[in-house]
């Protein structure tokens, strides 16, 4: 049976090492292990987790719903969705990068090593390579790289070519290129700083890699100019591609329908359930943020 957790947690909540009473489901309450939780920059933090084999089964763009401790003297009410940034399986982790911003984040950033951290999931639509694409395209902003560098790991298992575009206001603040690059993945930054993030040129970049076979997909995240500029190009070119969009959410397995989102399918507008029926969705169908 599962053991005890500790606190305000749950008799359900599993930590690493239980053994899991209902292995077939899909989703799963878990209690992990803060590794570490380190600043990268001055406004992004790394969490890594030491999780419940269950929870290693987060795929590229799935997210989990974390219990984020109270930065303060008031409670947090909601839990907060986010993004897997890496899954590692062999060491049994689970990683997240994220923004330090309102209270839920100021409360995962007091996190120390050895601290317990609720999460429930891995939850949503994740990400998907066809076969027959040898090469995609991804191009992502600020946190919005966090959700798409696991992509770059998916991409590797499966033999698939990578060139991440990565895009920030500095140099400074430009997030996952290492972990993109670990995996093989070619990077190419382009910041506001110095002019490289205009959507001109980014433009060129991408016909680039068309003219050159080496975009069979696209991939984004994080912004709404970048998402349009993918939508145009995929249409001149038909080129598939998938969005991860996101947005604020309550229960995060679509009961709630705060997360409603508008698309676009087959000439009528529709409303679909972000935690549920995504975050990743078709990337012709998002209307924007």
């Amino acid at each position: 049976m599962p053991s005890e957790p500790k606190g305000k947690y749950t008799n359900s909540a599993l930590r690493a090492g239980d053994q899991d009473p209902y292995p077939q489901r899909l989703v799963g309450e878990f209690i992990g292990t803060v590794v570490s939780n380190r600043s990268v920059n001055d406004e992004y933090k790394h969490l890594i987790l030491d999780v419940h084999e269950h929870a290693l089964n987060a795929y590229a763009g799935q997210m989990f719903h974390l219990l984020c401790p109270s930065p303060d003297d008031e409670e947090v009410w909601m839990r907060r969705p986010m993004s897997v940034y890496r899954v590692d399986r062999q060491a049994g982790q689970v990683e997240f990068l994220y923004k330090v911003e309102g209270r839920g984040t100021r409360g995962i950033a007091t996190l120390a090593p050895g601290d317990d951290f609720n999460l429930a999931g891995p939850l949503g639509v994740g990400f998907k390579l066809q076969q027959g694409w040898n090469n995609i395209v991804v191009l992502g902003r600020g946190v919005g790289l966090a959700t798409l560098a696991p992509l770059s790991q998916l991409a590797a298992e499966r033999g698939i070519g990578v060139t991440a575009i990565l895009s920030a206001r500095n140099p400074a603040v430009v997030m996952s290129k290492e972990l993109f690059e670990g995996l093989g993945a070619r990077t190419i930054t382009v910041v506001d700083s110095d002019g490289s993030s205009a959507i001109e040129n980014v433009e060129k970049i991408i016909e680039a890699l068309i003219a050159e076979g080496k975009a069979d997909a696209f991939f984004t995240c994080g912004s709404n100019r970048l998402l349009k500029l993918m939508q145009r190009l995929g249409k001149k070119h038909n080129i598939p591609g998938q969005v991860a969009m996101e947005q604020i959410m309550v229960c995060g397995f679509g009961a709630c329908y705060v997360c409603m989102r508008t698309f676009e399918v087959d000439g009528q507008r529709v409303l679909r359930r972000v935690c549920r029926d995504g975050p990743v969705f078709n990337m012709q169908e998002a209307v924007g943020w």
